[in-house]
């Protein structure tokens, strides 16, 4: 057992820092939202989904005139940053749309009111796939095309443990959903800490009514807010169906949960904290996996992993309900 662990321990700590920041991509959404409104955005996960659904289906479509297979290696990345893009496109104008329909009138509301409608938006969100997918393609799983070199595997190395020899290796797709997930954070850390938007948003998180006083127009601050949460949702979406492959309507439910506890993990209205929540979810998620099954003699395998992330993390808000890093978000004068 001791050799077995420590022979594919460092393999687990990477494939636990790729899903880790799947994760923290997603969670991001959930954290700038929350930071502005303090409103858990539960239609999130199916804005996610949307993001995806549209990048995978622009590369579906350029698969089928034959472009992608002929592609050389840069027009390989060419098209998906501009899948990626579109996708983003398409999810954070779902956002905008969804906020000023289904939450700006219920902004006055008791808190379970705009939470109730955003758990009724999801449902519809899922809805609405299944049907466009239905009526366009009549399939319900969609499969991201193979093209380019992200399916390669990288290897990293190998050194000796007695008289195994291990080889490390990275898939390409990985390294670009951490470096995707990696630059969104540092990103919107520049938008909110270092520019007059992030300052209009800082201020409308603090304190409404005064922000309104000083000239902020709060509902497109709010509608902005919206707007970059969906984009990074889009581009998440997008990270997911090349890193999985496939995708269907209910895509965004498990990864948006398991983002949305990743937030609250690392302190929810906190970006750093979502990015931390992610990494620390996810090596759970696959520490679990792979020794559960090990570590109880064959009683609980990997289909027990949730369980056991789920419970690291409801032992850690009982201790720390804050999270990790401590919950960010605007104090009421």
């Amino acid at each position: 057992m001791y050799t077995y662990t420590l022979v594919n321990l460092p393999q687990v700590v990477i494939d636990g820092l790729t899903i880790g920041f799947v994760y923290a991509a997603i969670a991001l959404g959930y954290t700038m939202v929350y930071g502005v409104l303090e409103f858990i955005n539960f239609a999130h996960s199916e804005i996610f989904a949307v993001g995806a659904f549209v990048g995978v289906e622009i590369l579906i479509a350029l698969d089928n005139t034959g472009i992608l297979r002929g592609a050389s290696l840069g027009m390989a990345y060419a098209y998906l940053i501009f899948a990626i893009v579109m996708g983003m496109a398409a999810a954070g104008a779902l956002a905008v749309t969804v906020e000023r329909i289904a939450y700006r009138p219920l902004r006055g509301a008791p808190r379970l009111v705009p939470l109730i409608s955003a758990i009724g938006v999801s449902f519809l969100l899922q809805d609405v796939i299944r049907l466009v997918e239905g009526l366009t393609t009549g399939q319900f799983n969609r499969i991201m095309p193979t093209f380019g070199n992200f399916d390669q595997r990288l290897n990293l190395g190998r050194f000796a443990l007695g008289e195994a020899n291990i080889a490390l290796g990275i898939s390409v797709k990985s390294i670009i959903v951490i470096t995707s997930a990696v630059l969104m954070l540092v990103g919107l850390n520049y938008l909110v800490n270092a520019t007059r938007i992030g300052k209009a948003i800082r201020a409308v998180a603090q304190d409404r009514p005064t922000a309104s006083l000083m000239g902020i127009n709060v509902n497109r601050i709010i509608s902005l807010t919206f707007l970059v949460g969906g984009l990074l949702g889009g581009a998440a979406g997008v990270l997911y169906a090349l890193k999985f492959t496939r995708i269907d309507a209910f895509v965004g439910f498990f990864p948006g949960l398991k983002a949305f506890t990743a937030a609250v993990l690392g302190g929810i209205g906190n970006l750093t904290g979502a990015l931390l929540g992610g990494i620390v979810l996810g090596m759970l998620e696959t520490f679990a996996g792979s020794y559960l099954g090990v570590f109880t003699m064959g009683a609980a395998g990997s289909e027990y992993k949730d369980i056991f992330a789920f419970s690291i993390l409801i032992i850690v808000l009982i201790f720390r309900p804050q999270g990790l890093m401590g919950e960010n978000v605007g104090q009421k004068a």
